[in-house]
Order: structure tokens, then C-alpha cells, then sequence
């Protein structure tokens, strides 16, 4: 049988707890911000090797984010699990939503690193990351088929990640909702488990 971990400080579980939000807006939002406004917008760029080459730039500024984003939600949620979000403190629906929670922060982070990953990949196929691009999504007709295939991977991969952070965010919000739903007293009470 495992030791419960002490309880940390309250002042440092609210700032792990606001990292944790924090790093889901980040997560989330970038990918959004990626696909419905940069990606399209480059278009306005008349070269194709200009438009990799400030798509794959604009990747790599954000990876930096992406990067501290994923660590806030993991370490949060590991932290959370091992105290207030324990098992033993959690009625069914919440375990129930617990695990469905961390399953999608492994999600995340595979294919969130996957993404990653490839993305840099792609990037290299031309010096400054100048693969010729139609729009960001979509390599041009002039790129070589490994470029093509490339952005095909990055883009499959990309859209598990998001549909992952969309359900992440979903899972995180039902769960601090029956958290909300809960008199105070029952949330003293320990569930077995």
C-alpha cells in the first residue's frame, strides 16, 4: 500500500493549479491560433519557400510555449493526483473522470511530442525551414514528395493533437464541475478506493 503524500502548501497548489490552467490555454490556444489564422494567412505571401520558412519559424518560437505548456499540465495534474485528486478523496464520477483525464494528458503529450517532432523534421528539409509551402497545412505542388509526405504527417498528428487538447479541456472542466457540485461536507468525506 502506498504513503498518501503530505498535503503541499495551499499558496503552492493554487499556483500548480493556475500553471495547470494556464498550460491547457496555451496548449490549446496555439494550435487554434495556428490552424485558423496563421496558417491561412500566409497565403498573403507570394513565395512558397517564404511561407515554410516563416510557418516553420513561427513553430519553432512557439515550441518554447508548447514546451512549458505540457510540462504545467503534466506536473499539475501528477501533483493533483498524488493529493487532493487521489483516488481516495474522489466520489465514482470523479474517478471516473480522473482517469479519463489521464489518459488525455498521455494523449496530449504523445502527440503533442509526436507533432513536435516531426515538425522539426519537416522544417529541416530546407535550409531556414524554407520547405515551399501552398498554405500551412499543405506543402506546394514544388516541394519534393518527402516534404509532402512530411506535412501530411504533421498535420495528421497535429489534428490528434487537438482533437486530445479539445477533450482534455472538456474532461477538466466536468471534472472541476462535479467538484463544484459537491456540499463541503462531502468533500471531506473519503471515498474508499
Amino acid at each position: 500500500m502506498a504513503l498518501p503524500v503530505p498535503a503541499p502548501p495551499v499558496p503552492l497548489t493554487k499556483l500548480g493549479r493556475a500553471a495547470h490552467d494556464i498550460g491547457l490555454a496555451g496548449l490549446l490556444g496555439g494550435n487554434l491560433f495556428g490552424r485558423l489564422a496563421m496558417h491561412p494567412s500566409v497565403t498573403e505571401i507570394a513565395d512558397p519557400a517564404e511561407r515554410g520558412k516563416v510557418v516553420n519559424a513561427s513553430w519553432r518560437r512557439y515550441g518554447t510555449v508548447n514546451s512549458l505548456a505540457l510540462a504545467a499540465v503534466a506536473t499539475g495534474w501528477i501533483g493533483a493526483r498524488l493529493n487532493e485528486a487521489a483516488n481516495r478523496k474522489l466520489s465514482p464520477e470523479e474517478r471516473r473522470l480522473a482517469y479519463a483525464k489521464d489518459a488525455l494528458v498521455g494523449v496530449v503529450a504523445i502527440t503533442g511530442l509526436a507533432t513536435a517532432a516531426e515538425g522539426m523534421r519537416f522544417a529541416r528539409m530546407a535550409p531556414d525551414g524554407a520547405v515551399p509551402l501552398r498554405d500551412g497545412d499543405h506543402a506546394a505542388p514544388s516541394a519534393s514528395d518527402a516534404a509532402k509526405r512530411a506535412k501530411r504527417r504533421v498535420s495528421r498528428l497535429s489534428t490528434a493533437n487537438l482533437i486530445s487538447e479539445l477533450a482534455l479541456v472538456s474532461v477538466n472542466s466536468a471534472l472541476a464541475q462535479e467538484n463544484f457540485r459537491r456540499p463541503p461536507a462531502r468533500r471531506l468525506w473519503r471515498f474508499g478506493g
